[in-house]
């Protein structure tokens, strides 16, 4: 049972890495793959795991009779596994919402109005350096939508735009990874207890800078001449809002998302709580706002009206990932994996610089579930040598894996939710960006990596 399991992950990895090659979503191979390794497990495990052996003793104990059967015992597991699943994609589906109401609001227009160069060398610093911090307060998926989008209205040319397009990538996965809501993966960690506000901020946000920094200025020298901007017709009758309500919604739109982390240290509530309090509060003032407007206009500016344009697949598409993850957890597939990286790294380093690496090929999502799988938070006071220091809330082992997973993946343009978006967006071919970004990427990832090791090893 134990490679059957494996073998139903792996081929649910690759159908999710060539989803364009096989014209199936890759939420539908992911939520299969979580789904089917769930029932393989329960069914084929009629023995409880060793690892699992005391956990289910002291559930049979506890629960007499009916109540202690292994068959309840692993549901009693996946409903584990799902409060923390569900806090993540809640607090997902609350960003999601908020930045798509100040999109439809025309918010982001705060900002790029201002930018009025056409030089390509100052334009590329402009929107990373947007990219980069944007991320931090968003998350680098929606920032990389959205940057999608401006480029449109600011590069014509399609070889240029997708020179800009590629940096895009890099720079909102280096912005993701020093933020504790600016990308999943440092989300999950965040959420997960491994690491506090304060650490991922301060110890991750120089590593991350110069991740972007050695590729943008590599580029620089390369991009000659100015920028042909498109066309664009906008009739003035048509502005969906007006210059005062983009401000306000703007402005408490991303108040709201800086406020989460805030809510969470003071009231040590989950986050998606203060998610959920940022969006009812955007909410009710959107519908304030419009209120003496007609329907249709209501209904495009509302939070009714942006749900319809949640990207809900990639929503289902972490669902099922954190299922495949939590099951082969469960197995204790994670614990050998974890045992044989030690063994032949034994480094806290090496070990992360190579999950980062992988995560260019498998999304770092899982990987990152899978490492939180694998290893445990030790408490300080239990932490008796070096390696189990790593080990500790906020030890290095997980901020430089925040940093090695979050700025990884941008070696592949599959290798991040970002680079996905923004591959399925532009159209960017996989040799085109492994030829003119990948190596940029790599080089700005052990850059990154190098300025941590040096601040901290």
């Amino acid at each position: 049972m134990d490679y059957i399991l494996l073998a139903v992950f792996v081929i649910g990895y690759l159908a999710i890495a060539l989803e364009h090659k096989i014209s199936v979503d890759k939420a539908a191979t992911a939520l299969l793959t979580g789904t089917v390794l769930w029932g393989l497990f329960v069914l084929g495990y009629q023995e409880v795991p060793a690892h699992l052996s005391e956990m289910f003793a002291n559930f049979s104990a506890s629960n007499s009779g009916e109540h202690g059967s292994l068959g309840i015992f692993y549901e009693h597991r996946l409903m584990h596994h799902m409060e923390e699943i569900s806090s993540i994609l809640f607090f997902l589906l609350g960003a999601m919402t908020i930045v798509e109401l100040i999109d439809a609001h025309e918010g982001f227009r705060v900002i790029t109005d201002k930018i009025n160069t056409h030089n390509k060398v100052k334009l590329l610093w402009i929107i990373c350096f947007l990219t980069f911090f944007f991320s931090a307060a968003l998350d680098n998926l929606t920032t990389s939508i959205v940057m999608i989008s401006l480029l449109r209205k600011l590069v014509d040319d399609k070889e240029t735009r997708w020179l800009f397009a590629g940096m895009v990538v890099v720079a909102a996965n280096a912005g993701g990874a020093w933020s504790p809501i600016g990308d999943v993966t440092t989300t999950m960690l965040w959420i997960g207890g491994q690491l506090s506000t304060s650490v991922i901020m301060k110890h991750l946000i120089l590593p991350a800078f110069v991740a972007m920094l050695v590729p943008l200025a590599i580029l620089s020298f390369r991009l000659k001449g100015t920028v042909e901007r498109p066309v664009i017709h906008r009739e003035p009758g048509l502005e969906p809002t007006t210059n005062t309500e983009r401000n306000i919604v703007f402005a408490v739109g991303v108040g709201g998302l800086l406020f989460v982390p805030v809510f969470k240290t003071v009231t040590h509530l989950p986050p998606f709580m203060g998610m959920m309090l940022s969006l009812g509060t955007i909410w009710l003032l959107t519908e304030r706002l419009h209120y003496n407007k007609n329907r249709e206009q209501r209904t495009q500016l509302s939070v009714i009206g942006v749900l319809r344009k949640i990207d809900t697949a990639s929503v289902l598409f972490f669902l099922g990932i954190l299922l495949a993850v939590a099951a082969l957890q469960e197995a204790g597939h994670l614990l050998l994996a974890a045992d044989s990286l030690r063994e032949a790294l034994n480094n806290v380093y090496l070990i992360n610089m190579s999950i980062g690496l992988f995560s260019a090929i498998v999304d770092n999502v899982p990987l990152v579930a899978a490492s939180m799988g694998m290893y445990d938070v030790i408490p300080l006071e239990a932490a008796t040598d070096e390696w189990s220091m790593a080990f500790t809330k906020d030890g290095h082992f997980w901020q430089f894996l925040a940093y090695c997973a979050g700025t990884g993946g941008s070696a592949l343009i599959i290798g991040s939710a970002a680079g996905v978006a923004v591959m399925g967006l532009e159209r960017i071919d996989f040799v085109w960006y492994l030829k003119n970004i990948s190596l940029l990427a790599v080089a700005g990832y052990f850059a990154g990596a190098a300025v941590y090791l040096l601040m901290f090893a």
